[in-house]
């Protein structure tokens, strides 16, 4: 290309010729917000205190699990990734113009688990190409189910046209409607969760009042207050302690060698923390979780037993819901639906890889190309780097091969 030409196709966001993408003026594109109005927002109450923590953990953990379109044999064994379909794409590539995949699933399981029962929307859709009465998915978007019908549920769903989120009534078998599996332990109006978030905002409550500015003294004066004259005489005493606190730049007041001030500003007794710490353990126990989760000191066995508990019976609330919903009964025959995949390797120490490199490959259970990509390393251009034999039996045939002598006959006989 000449130097003309380069010139004439170069591009500057700031400068662009084309105003449908770039512009620095102001001209009106819908409702403007500051914030992102499509992202989930936590309930009352648990946006602020521990409760956000666990949610975000097993949001992202549940997120980090990849949800394809497969193709599994009669005895339910991964054969394929049907790349082509829509709703593949939208798991893997862009759920919506907002989302990438991986924000639409932790969007996916933060809401689950904060409503309890979620409704997953297909926005925009398209008549398959295979001339059948199924429809492909090319967005999709999680909206909260505020009213329940016989056959339809009603929806509050974000409008990517117009900037807001609106009702919508849909058929219950044309969207996916996951129930929460730990919706006693997390959303039951009694549940331990609830029970904690309920006593954690008494704590809050407990420690604004501890730390409002109040000194909490009683005054004692050197007489008795019964009559009115001593009631008004013992209120202006007061309000002249009051002054003086105010006034003074240090906060200092002075009293009378008779008057005695006793200070009352220490913290209430109360079992809230003991209880708190409690159903913290509780909760802990019924999720399949420990404190060592949230702050990363977790070991291998700990992080399989989470991942067991909590994180596989979310993921399978929603790839079961998802090939009910979204896969005809046709393609399901044919062994089409949507599987999560998850790494077994994540939490081997590095120390413990290469032996169990060397196992796999011995075993003739893995290639070493297989191998290789689990490492993070390229792959490797040696054609046996792509099959499944064992390196060391087929060296030692190698090396243990006759081979014939001048006169004819085999060197190595015995």
């Amino acid at each position: 290309m000449s130097l003309l030409d380069r010139l004439k196709n170069a591009f500057n966001a700031f400068s662009s010729r084309d105003p449908a993408a770039y512009s620095y003026q102001r001209p009106y594109y819908g409702m403007v917000s500051s914030t992102n109005p499509s992202r989930k927002r936590l309930n009352y109450g648990n946006e602020r205190s521990i409760i956000a923590s666990i949610y975000n953990r097993i949001s992202v953990d549940c997120a980090q699990i990849k949800m394809e379109v497969v193709r599994v044999d009669d005895e339910d064994r991964y054969i394929e990734t049907i790349k082509d379909s829509g709703l593949n794409n939208v798991l893997t590539t862009e759920a919506n113009i907002d989302q990438a995949p991986t924000d639409f699933r932790q969007d996916i399981f933060l809401s689950l688990i904060d409503e309890g029962t979620i409704a997953v929307v297909p926005v925009d859709t398209d008549i398959a190409s295979d001339g059948t009465e199924s429809y492909e998915i090319l967005t999709m978007r999680v909206g909260k189910i505020t009213e329940w019908f016989p056959d339809r549920v009603r929806v509050n769903l974000y409008n990517d046209r117009n900037g807001q989120k609106q009702d919508l009534i849909v058929r219950k078998d044309k969207v996916a409607i996951i129930p929460n599996p730990f919706y006693s332990i997390m959303n039951e109006p009694n549940s331990t969760l609830k029970r904690l978030t309920r006593k954690l905002n008494m704590l809050d409550v407990v420690d604004e009042q501890q730390s409002s500015g109040k000194l909490d003294i009683i005054i004692q004066l050197p007489y008795v207050i019964k009559s009115e004259a001593r009631k008004a005489q013992a209120e202006r005493r007061r309000k002249d302690i009051e002054e003086q606190l105010a006034g003074s730049k240090y906060g200092i007041a002075y009293t009378d060698g008779t008057e005695h001030i006793t200070q009352l500003n220490r913290p209430a007794e109360n079992n809230l923390l003991n209880q708190v710490d409690y159903l913290t353990n509780m909760l802990f126990s019924q999720l399949g979780m420990t404190q060592a989760i949230l702050d990363g000191s977790a070991d291998e066995q700990t992080m399989n037993n989470y991942y067991e508990r909590t994180i596989a019976p979310l993921v399978n609330a929603v790839t079961e819901e998802f090939t009910r919903k979204f896969i005809s009964k046709n393609s399901r025959t044919r062994g089409v639906c949507v599987k999560y995949f998850n790494d077994p390797f994540k939490f081997v120490p590095t120390s413990k890889l290469p032996d169990l490199a060397d196992k796999l490959t011995r075993g003739e259970i893995a290639t070493s190309n297989e191998m290789r990509s689990i490492l993070g390393w390229k792959p490797s251009s040696d054609p046996n780097a792509d099959e499944l034999r064992n390196p060391n039996l087929n060296k030692q045939a190698e090396e243990t091969e006759p081979i014939p002598n001048s006169g004819g006959e085999n060197q190595n006989d015995e």
